[in-house]
Order: C-alpha cells, then structure tokens, then sequence
C-alpha cells in the first residue's frame, strides 16, 4: 500500500514539473472557495453555486498552467492589491484570530479536563448543589461535601 502511494506521490511531482502550482492568491482563491460552499450550505442560492464553480475552475487552470510569467504577474498584482487592503482589515483579521485563538484554548481545555475526570465520578452535594470529584472504582462510600459538611451515600 505504501509503495502505491509513493507511486501516486512520484507520478503527481512528475505531472506538476514545469507548471505554476499554488501561490499567494491561489490560497485565497481556495479558503474564500471553501467559504463560499460553507455559506451556499445555509443559502442554497444558484449564483452562488456557478460562483464556487467559477473559482474552482480557475483554480485549478492557474495550478495547472504552464505560463508561468503570466500567473506570476496575477500574483503580484493579488499582492500588491492585497498590501493596499492590508490596513483596513487588520483590526478585523486580530480580532478574528483572538476569537479563533480563545476558542481553540476552551477545546483544549475541555480536553483536558475531560481526560483528567475519566478516572472520577463527579457528584453534586444534594443540599448545596456543590460539585465533588470522586475516584472511580471504590466501590460505596460516604462522600461528605467540603462545602457545607453534609454527609450522603454514594457509589463509585
């Protein structure tokens, strides 16, 4: 199996020899495509479709070209366009990637402690309502809340 993939890989890099491939503006070209398809997902709208389709095809054709100095030129031109826009979205682009980055921290947190209480049964004190971590595996046993010091029967 590896050696068929690494056949798929050989022929793929011997394919692209002499073409454009990926650049600046075709990564923008590719996550605003994904972002149009996540978006015509909750619209269903026609234009929209043709529009995915549209960026899809000359995707692929600036990948897949030949004329590497013509899609060099389209590259830079992305690019100087993009240096001119750069400053009015930059506050936006921080705040966006705060959100991302704050997110991405819960997820994992979540992780974590789901990871660390899989070894525990957590209980709530019945008079207070306050959470109590429990070893698993210890069979019955009285719990006594540190809260309030109320006493109750619980199994592990």
């Amino acid at each position: 199996m590896q050696n068929f993939l690494n056949n798929i890989r050989y022929r793929f890099s011997q394919f692209m020899i002499g073409r454009y491939g990926m650049d600046s503006l075709g990564q923008f070209l590719s996550s605003s495509t994904l972002v149009l398809v996540i978006l015509n997902l909750f619209l269903r709208s026609s234009l929209l479709y043709w529009l995915v389709m549209f960026l899809i095809i000359y995707l692929y054709f600036r990948m897949f070209s030949r004329n590497i100095s013509k899609r060099y030129q389209e590259n830079q031109k992305f690019l100087a366009l993009k240096s001119q826009v750069q400053p009015y979205i930059g506050k936006y682009t921080a705040a966006v990637r705060r959100f991302f980055g704050r997110l991405t921290y819960n997820v994992t947190h979540f992780r974590e402690i789901q990871e660390k209480n899989k070894d525990f049964h957590i209980y709530k004190c019945p008079k207070c309502a306050q959470k109590i971590r429990i070893p698993r595996g210890k069979g019955n046993i009285m719990v006594r809340c540190p809260k309030c010091g109320f006493e109750f029967h619980k199994k592990s």
